[in-house]
C-alpha cells in the first residue's frame, strides 16, 4: 500500500506512522503537515506545507495512494465555534475533497473522538462540529470511509502528546492508565493498537463505518464480524 498521513506529529499520528513504517505491505508513506514529522526512513516522504488549504502545488505527491489516515486535530478549548469549525470541518473537507478527486479508490480513515454527535444538533460544540465532518466525509466518493472514535489512549514506544496539558496528564495518570488497560483492554486503546486498526481498515475494511473503542480494539486484533 501507498499511504498518506495528516497530523503525523500528534500522538495518534505518531502511532500510525510507526506502524506504517514497520508494516511490510506498506511501500510508501507520505506525511504532510505544517512541521516535520521528525522521522527518517527509506519509504518515508515527509512534506512540510505551511498552508494545508492550498495543496495544489504538491498534487503529484498525492496521487496513486491507497489510504489516507487523517489524524489532524485541535482542541476546542478557548476557541469560538467559527474558528474551531474552520480548522476541524473546513480543513478536513478541503483535503478530503482533493484526495477523493485524485484517488477514487482510496480508503479514508478519519480520527474523530468518543462522544461525537452524528445528529449535528447537540449542545456540545466540538461534538456537533465533528459530527458534521463525519457526515460530510461519508458523502465523498471514496472507496470507503471509516470514522474512528477512540476514548482513552495510552501512548507507547516513547510517543508523547504535543499538547502540554495532555503531557502532564499522561505523566500523572500513565501508570493508572496501564493498569486500567489490563482490566479493560477493549476500552483503553494504545497508540500501537490504533495504528494497527487503521492499517487493517485500509487492508481489509471494517464491519461498520463508525468505530468506537471496542470496535477499534477488535480491528487491531484482526477480528471481523
Amino acid at each position: 500500500m501507498d499511504v498518506v498521513i495528516f497530523g503525523a506529529t500528534g500522538m495518534v499520528g505518531q502511532g500510525v506512522l510507526r506502524e506504517c513504517l514497520l508494516a511490510e505491505d506498506v511501500a510508501r508513506v507520505v506525511t504532510l503537515g505544517r512541521t516535520p514529522a521528525g522521522r527518517h526512513h527509506a519509504k518515508l516522504r515527509d512534506i512540510v506545507q505551511g498552508d494545508l488549504f492550498d495543496l495544489g502545488t504538491i498534487e503529484a505527491e498525492l496521487r496513486d495512494l491507497d489510504a489516507c489516515f487523517f489524524c489532524l486535530g485541535v482542541s476546542s478549548a478557548g476557541m469560538t465555534e467559527a474558528a474551531y469549525r474552520r480548522l476541524t470541518h473546513d480543513l478536513t473537507l478541503s483535503v478530503a475533497e482533493r484526495l477523493a478527486r485524485l484517488n477514487p479508490r482510496m480508503t479514508f480513515v478519519y480520527v474523530s473522538g468518543a462522544g461525537t454527535d452524528s445528529s449535528e444538533q447537540g449542545r456540545t460544540m466540538w461534538a456537533r462540529v465533528k459530527g458534521q465532518v463525519e457526515n460530510a466525509l461519508t458523502r465523498l466518493p471514496f472507496k470507503a470511509v471509516f470514522l474512528f472514535r477512540p476514548g482513552a489512549i495510552q501512548p507507547l514506544h516513547g510517543i508523547r502528546s504535543k499538547t502540554r496539558a495532555y503531557r502532564l496528564g499522561y505523566a500523572v495518570l500513565g501508570p493508572l492508565l496501564a493498569l486500567l488497560r489490563l482490566a479493560l483492554p477493549r476500552w483503553i486503546l494504545t497508540t500501537e493498537s490504533l495504528g494497527q486498526a487503521m492499517l487493517n481498515a485500509a487492508r481489509h475494511g471494517a464491519p461498520k463505518p463508525i468505530l468506537e473503542s471496542p470496535d477499534i480494539h477488535a480491528l487491531a486484533q484482526g477480528e471481523r464480524r
